[in-house]
């Protein structure tokens, strides 16, 4: 049964061509390209997902399930299986389901894979691209312009996705394409929210991950900590999408806080457990084989904090969780340092003089000149 009544799409300015007819690659057969590419096939996209080797597209195929990613979803019939190495000349759209730590390569190979001059490229990854630490859609847009980039965000658990419905967000500077992609989500089942802020779409989608490791290496200390840690960071965070012109509803939204709650509560959530094990004593780099698949936040807060620094934002919680990550900081320390970080001072306005106060100042004036 779907989450939410299926509404069709909305049709203004969308100029969607008949169902069918549009192909869709989705490179990334992990367990959220995955279920991406099942939504756009059941919205009505030929849809195409491109496993990283030949070996794990011909296991796909003699299965029809991701049992590594994707367990007990059943791939639809009319799903393609390929390897990268088919290429994207046939695309008309795009997905990129990678870890944000490989896409800049991705990105920068995707011309010499076939891409079209005209195709869109919409980011599916929540996590930022190094050395830098960008939202992925501003490198995007240094290659192939705004006009054909979007990115994808909101509480999206795989599982459910497929199964109950979730709360997508499709961002991107072009009217048409986030509408588009949109409404095919929408034909498929699951409520998507249109956007023009796909830089706080991703920063939130960030924020999320970072905020759900720190509240899972700062629970056993309590709930008090673990929500100081996540709502520091998410903090810290927007003072730096402000920066670069991101709007609040993104981090407070479907995309933010939404996604968030999603991350925190999921019984399965990489992210929290990740925490989890760091307060254990785990060291960062041996979580990954630990919890069987990549941790995003992992790679995230080292490049998050990083940003927030270039950027001189003012990130004591952040910067201590990628020490924290690094083996640097002691779990007493991080929890002390949550536990006592005061965030900056409010921008109190300055008041403005009412009409007795400028009654007064004019009396002032004239018994002074007397």
């Amino acid at each position: 049964m779907l989450w939410g009544p299926v509404v069709p799409a909305p049709t203004r300015n969308l100029q969607l061509p008949p169902q069918l007819s549009r192909r869709a690659v989705v490179v990334g057969a992990g367990s959220f390209g995955t279920a991406v590419a099942v939504l756009l096939a059941r919205g009505g996209l030929r849809t195409t997902l491109q496993t990283r080797t030949p070996e794990q597209a011909a296991q796909l195929i003699a299965t029809h399930v991701n049992e590594t990613y994707l367990p007990n979803v059943e791939l639809p019939q009319t799903l393609r299986i390929e390897s990268l190495d088919a290429g994207l000349a046939r695309a008309d759209y795009v997905f990129l389901g990678v870890p944000s730590v490989g896409l800049r390569e991705l990105i920068a190979a995707l011309p010499e894979r076939g891409l079209r001059p005209k195709t869109p490229i919409i980011s599916l990854a929540k996590g930022l691209v190094g050395p830098e630490g960008s939202p992925p859609t501003l490198v995007l847009n240094e290659q192939f312009g705004a006009k054909r980039v979007a990115c994808v965000g909101g509480p999206s658990h795989a599982q459910e996705m497929v199964t109950a419905g979730a709360g997508l967000v499709a961002a991107s500077a072009n009217e048409d394409l986030a509408q588009t992609i949109a409404g095919v989500f929408i034909r498929a089942g699951v409520v998507c929210e249109e956007s023009n802020d796909p830089v706080g779409v991703e920063l939130s989608g960030a924020a999320k991950n970072a905020a759900a490791l720190a509240a899972g290496a700062t629970q056993a200390q309590g709930l008090n900590a673990a929500g100081a840690a996540a709502g520091h960071i998410f903090a810290e965070v927007w003072r730096f999408a402000a920066q670069l012109g991101a709007r609040p509803e993104s981090m407070v939204g479907l995309a933010g806080t939404g996604d968030l709650v999603a991350t925190v509560l999921a019984p399965g959530s990489r992210n929290r457990r990740a925490g989890e094990l760091l307060a254990a004593g785990v060291r960062g780099e041996d979580i990954p084989a630990r919890v069987g698949q990549a941790v995003e936040s992992l790679e995230t807060v080292p490049l998050l904090a990083r940003a927030l620094q270039r950027a001189q934002v003012e990130a004591p919680v952040t910067t201590g969780l990628s020490r924290l990550i690094s083996g640097d900081l002691p779990l007493d320390d991080w929890v002390a340092l949550v536990r006592t970080t005061v965030p900056p001072r409010a921008r109190w306005r300055e008041r403005r003089a009412g009409v007795w106060d400028r009654m007064r100042d004019r009396v002032t004036r004239r018994d002074h000149d007397a």
